[in-house]
């Protein structure tokens, strides 16, 4: 194939070369007929396939072809369930096959860096590691029915706020710990056929036109082998773009970005041979997509509309569950509160506005389930479209909830609240869904509470309910998976991909966010989420990992089978998980990694593995995790690589970040050594804390008469007046004994041979 595209490419006139570099219309790469290039197709995603039918556009304001709608991403995270992910994944890739669809746009991979952030329902987790793995396995269940993906938005996209040009300045540690990392894995695991470069700046430069970012390290260090596309509108400067590394430009340009190609060639500020390089990687995609059409495919919608009942099952989290008020008793009356019920918020607005092939609304679905023995009252209690009380509602609400064994109320975020485009300005529910909740609750103390959102929400109501259901953005049949979880005909199994803080002021990027004009300083660093609530020790009001369950679980027997290894070898680590209820269930397991003591600032713990096991009551299962240099390392700036320092490390097993019941401790020994230039301003005690150079140390000491020859070790007082002392001082402090000569040689030694040395810790 590539001789092949390799022939066609010589055969491309300059006009044409520049020509496929750009998109047809919004939709559609271009094809040369005499040449035998179709054109293809691509669609919004991720979580449903958006084919627009008629007129088209990038945020979902026009009708588009039914599909299924599976639950959007901050749901699917909150599965944990690499396989579910995949499952519909698969799906996805059936649909766009029936569509004649060669790539679906998404997934989402940005890290949550704010809650405020308008698109976090389309992003999995504030957790790099996670994020990764939930996109890494939808992009093979896409991509294994031989349709593309476009994992997205690369990089630093976590506002709405200014999108298009506001500039992201990151540190570079952080830059790779948090914002690439998400990406990374994703990349290297599953080979997405594209990646989609987002509309702001990095650190000044466009991400259209960032060579750092779209070369050096998606492809040079990841080994990206497909092309990149523009976000839709993204492209800053066409030619300074392909240079750096964007292949295609979407959507259509009208020409004006392929003359801009053609012009630099002419003039020579773009060679020919990274235009004709683009062309060969616009190509393999094209190629590929249609060698992989299935002209007669097809797909269950029946079955989709299945796998999407089980998605929102597992999507959903049970965040409270006081007294064990659920599973509900298909028994007696049920008050159904909230205008959700009957028209439910199951995905977010903007480009992934899917067509729903169906709609579950949960009161027919909870009516439907409780078959007759339980029986069913609804009330509105308030309207959607405004925030404002009706006190005519509001009375039917408490009525029928004070004439009733138990109240299950749908509030949430109504569709103005949260969606491409702009962000949140706060974490607060509408007022009239507040007004009912507390009228509600006056009236039946037996309150349960569903919630639909696409991010987190502020609880101060929350010590008012017995049970808290997150339902996310559930999907089509999120209705159905609501019922069965409330009367407990599936057991809830989510665990929350982000932390839920206790008010909007507790999170990290609180004081940064979105920033100032078109500058937005990512100040928290790599303290993003719950790295910053558990190393501050700031309470959340729900934890990153949190979720319960109707039935119970324990952990025992940690063994990890070495107790030391170099970084270049791994370590197993293995559990025992048994079900301790009476229902079956599924339990997320997850693996935290501290770094005891650390030459860097760390967070207090990182997620680094985590397992999903499904258990019948009385069942136990051994979990086995394998972690290499990837589970201790952090971005060391200086090597510009990863980097696991020798010493102790914890390796936690927990429920949540905040729910820690087991711990073991493996050594690491370094192999890598990290380079480190001495100079005249150099401190004494940086040397002295280091077993390389602490004997040079002490020589330097004694040279320059401030500690005794005699004197095995300086006393505290003198290692305390000397901590900080630069290597310059000494020259001062020693009144001629040791020269600045002096100081030039002692340099050299450190700096050369015997002085080559590795800051880090001792091994």
């Amino acid at each position: 194939m590539k001789a092949k595209i390799k022939d066609i490419v010589a055969k491309l006139t300059l006009e044409e070369k520049a020509g496929l570099c750009s998109g047809l219309d919004f939709w559609h790469t271009k094809g040369v007929e005499r040449l035998q290039i179709p054109s293809v197709m691509m669609t919004d995603g991720p979580h449903g396939l958006r084919k627009q039918s008629a007129s088209a556009d990038h945020l979902g304001l026009n009708d588009s072809v039914p599909a299924t709608c599976f639950p959007s991403a901050a749901g699917l995270a909150a599965s944990w369930n690499r396989d579910l992910i995949r499952s519909v994944g698969e799906a996805l890739g059936k649909e766009c096959q029936a569509e004649g669809v060669a790539m679906l746009l998404g997934p989402g991979a940005n890290i949550k860096r704010s809650p405020l952030c308008g698109r976090n329902f389309e992003y999995f987790s504030e957790d790099p590691y996670l994020s990764s793995e939930m996109a890494a396995h939808h992009i093979q269940g896409v991509q294994s029915q031989g349709v593309g993906t476009s994992l997205k938005h690369f990089a630093v996209n976590n506002q709405e706020h200014r999108r298009m040009s506001t500039d992201a300045v990151v540190d570079e540690r952080t830059l790779h710990e948090i914002y690439l990392r998400s990406f990374e894995g994703a990349v290297v695991q599953s080979q997405p056929w594209s990646v989609m470069c987002s509309y702001n700046r990095v650190n000044g430069e466009y991400a259209s036109e960032n060579h750092y970012l779209l070369t050096e390290i998606l492809r040079e260090k990841w080994g990206f082998e497909g092309f990149v596309v523009s976000d839709w509108g993204a492209v800053n400067e066409r030619a300074r773009g392909l240079a750096a590394g964007l292949e295609l430009e979407m959507p259509s340009s009208g020409g004006a970005g392929d003359a801009k190609i053609v012009a630099a060639v002419q003039n020579g500020s773009l060679s020919e041979a990274v235009l004709d390089q683009a062309v060969e990687r616009i190509l393999s995609f094209i190629f590929k997509a249609a060698e992989n059409r299935e002209e007669q495919a097809g797909f269950d919608a029946e079955e989709h509309h299945r796998l999407a009942r089980i998605a929102a099952q597992e999507s959903m989290v049970l965040l409270k569950n006081e007294g064990g008020i659920l599973p509900l008793s298909k028994t007696g009356t049920i008050a159904v509160i909230g205008e959700f019920a009957e028209k439910p918020r199951y995905q977010g607005g903007g480009s992934s506005h899917v067509n729903p092939t169906r709609l579950d609304l949960a009161l027919d679905e909870l009516t439907k389930a409780a078959g007759g023995s339980a029986k069913i009252v609804y009330a509105q209690g308030f309207e959607l479209e405004r925030d404002e009380c009706d006190a005519e509602l509001l009375r039917d609400a408490a009525d029928k909830a004070a004439n009733a064994d138990a109240a299950v109320l749908f509030i949430g975020l109504p569709d103005r609240y949260e969606s491409e485009g702009y962000d949140r300005t706060h974490l607060r529910l509408p007022a009239n869904q507040i007004a009912v909740l507390e009228a509600v609750a006056q009236a039946q103390p037996n309150l349960v509470v569903v919630l639909s959102n696409g991010s987190p929400v502020e609880m101060p109501w929350i010590g008012k309910a017995k049970a808290v259901l997150e339902g996310y953005l559930g999907g089509q049949a999120a209705g159905g998976a609501v019922a069965d979880i409330l009367f407990g005909d599936a057991n809830p199994s989510g665990k929350l991909a982000e932390t839920f803080p206790v008010r909007l002021e507790d999170n990290p990027s609180y004081l940064f966010f979105p920033g100032e004009g078109d500058r937005v300083e990512y100040r928290e660093g790599i303290f993003v989420g719950y790295r910053y609530y558990d190393t501050k020790r700031v309470e959340p009001l729900f934890p990153f990992g949190h979720g319960l369950s109707y039935t119970t679980f324990e952990y025992g027997e940690l063994k990890l089978d070495k107790s030391r290894i170099r970084d270049d070898e791994k370590v197993s680590v293995s559990l025992q998980v048994t079900n301790t209820g009476d229902r079956a269930g599924k339990e997320i397991v997850q693996l935290y990694v501290r770094d005891v003591e650390s030459s860097v600032i760390r967070p207090d713990k990182e997620l680094k593995g985590f397992r999903k096991v499904e258990l019948q009551p009385g069942e136990t299962q051994t979990v086995v995790f394998e972690l290499d240099k990837s589970a201790f390392a952090y971005y060391n700036t200086a090597l510009k690589d990863w980097h696991a320092e020798s010493g102790e490390y914890r390796i936690l097993i927990g429920k949540s970040s905040r729910d820690i019941v087991l711990e073991g401790a493996v050594e690491v020994v370094s192999a890598t050594a990290v380079p480190v230039v001495y100079t005249a301003n150099s401190l004494i005690g940086d040397l002295m804390e280091q077993a390389a150079t602490r004997d040079i140390a002490k020589e330097l000491m004694a040279a320059t008469g401030l500690l005794a020859a005699s004197e095995d070790e300086p006393d505290d007082m003198m290692l305390a007046l000397m901590k900080y002392m630069p290597l310059r001082g000494t020259v001062a402090f020693s009144q001629g004994k040791f020269t600045h000569a002096m100081l030039s040689e002692l340099l050299d030694r450190l700096n050369g041979g015997a002085g080559a040395q590795a800051q880090g810790r001792a091994e």
